[in-house]
């Protein structure tokens, strides 16, 4: 199956030095500065936390530590074995993952010896605020009202009361997965293919009511699109994510193609009106929070670069991404597991009993039919 990385068994102590105060070099400029209306949404205003492991370099022994520029910049934990951790917490409404890139990609420049970043950030944010007068020319699933009086499942998730767990997707799961496409359906993405599958082992995993609607929100960045002029160095959000949208029932009993065309149906929909509508959008109707109820969210990282971030110690980072999910919000990363195979990690939060039965159809699903009609498990 997709197997679940866990922590359980990581015992390790740690030796916490008193906190300092880092200060900037300079006195920071004073000013305000606009947001856009694709970062000023409800949906954004919360913090990411990322996380990076880096292996010690023998061959960097004598030279300049990184590790001490960075720390004086923001601050690092340092591992006996010579290796170290960076973590920080991103406010959203400030930058989507390609934006956070160039940040740490800034900090890097510096820790190896520039006195300035090789790529100057760049604000613009009114690149992608509304148009005047503001019209909403779409329709945005995403941000649909929806009414709380089906006293669903899928409603009532506690953050306090959640399970959180990695899943590692590795060749092996991904052919399983694609084994059951069949040839009509045309080429899809890796992600397309196992967003498909999750989404679809986790709406059987709350057995809702099949008549019950589900969403499924993929975060859809402009960067490099035709029709959009960002400059390079512009470090704000410039995504969308339009919703795919159908009855449960639907999901969960038709094959796993169906969930597929309903993503490429949704992504079909961006364009630069579309990105304009949701900017209107912000305007007209008091910056929403996204859909909640029903709705699952998953940002594709994997082709951010997180983990080629290289602070001078002249290695990749073993890890570089998100480190936890949130409530309906998942991340999809690259991962090298144990045995040394290239995949994909999906973090993901559900309740303990529903959390179960998700793991219990993800098996299922990714188990693989050797040429002899043998079914062997993925574990």
């Amino acid at each position: 199956m997709a197997s679940s990385v866990s922590s359980a068994a990581l015992v390790f102590s740690v030796r916490r030095c008193d906190p300092e105060l880092v200060q900037p070099a300079k006195p920071t400029p004073r000013e305000v500065k606009q947001l856009s209306d694709i970062d000023d949404q409800e949906g954004l205003r919360f913090h990411v936390p990322v996380i990076m492991f880096y292996p010690s370099n023998p061959l960097m022994k004598g030279k300049e530590d990184p590790v001490k520029v960075i720390r004086e910049a923001l601050g690092v934990t340092r591992l006996r074995c010579g290796g170290f951790v960076f973590a920080l917490r991103l406010n959203h409404t400030m930058a989507d993952g390609p934006g956070l890139l160039q940040f740490l990609n800034a900090i890097s420049d510096m820790a190896k010896g520039l006195s300035a970043p090789s790529i100057q950030p760049i604000w613009q944010r009114e690149l992608l605020n509304a148009r005047n007068p503001p019209r909403i020319t779409h329709i945005h699933y995403e941000y649909e009202e929806v009414s709380n009086t089906n006293s669903t499942v899928l409603m009532a998730m506690d953050d306090n009361n959640l399970v959180h767990r990695s899943f590692f997707f590795g060749p092996k799961e991904i052919r399983a997965l694609r084994n059951q496409l069949p040839s009509s359906l045309g080429p899809c993405s890796t992600f397309e293919v196992l967003m498909a599958c999750v989404w679809k082992c986790r709406t059987i995993a709350f057995a809702i009511n099949p008549d019950e609607i589900v969403r499924f929100s993929c975060l859809i960045n402009i960067r490099g699109k035709r029709g959009f002029d960002l400059p390079i160095g512009y470090y704000g959000n410039a995504f969308v994510y339009p919703a795919s949208i159908t009855k449960a029932g639907m999901l969960c009993t038709y094959p796993l193609e169906y969930g597929i065309r309903l993503l490429k149906k949704a992504k079909a929909e961006m364009s630069k009106e579309y990105v304009k509508s949701v900017a209107d959008l912000m305007v007209i109707k008091g910056r929403p929070l996204f859909v909640q109820p029903g709705n699952y969210i998953v940002s594709d990282l994997t082709r951010v670069g997180f983990g080629d971030v290289d602070f001078g110690l002249g290695k990749k980072a073993i890890y570089g991404g998100v480190a936890r999910a949130l409530s309906i919000i998942s991340f999809c990363m690259r991962f090298k597991n144990r045995k040394g195979e290239e995949g994909n990690v999906i973090p993901i939060c559900l309740p303990p009993l529903v959390m179960e039965r998700f793991e219990h159809e993800l098996k299922r699903m990714t188990k693989e039919v050797e040429p002899n009609g043998l079914i062997t498990s993925m574990l």
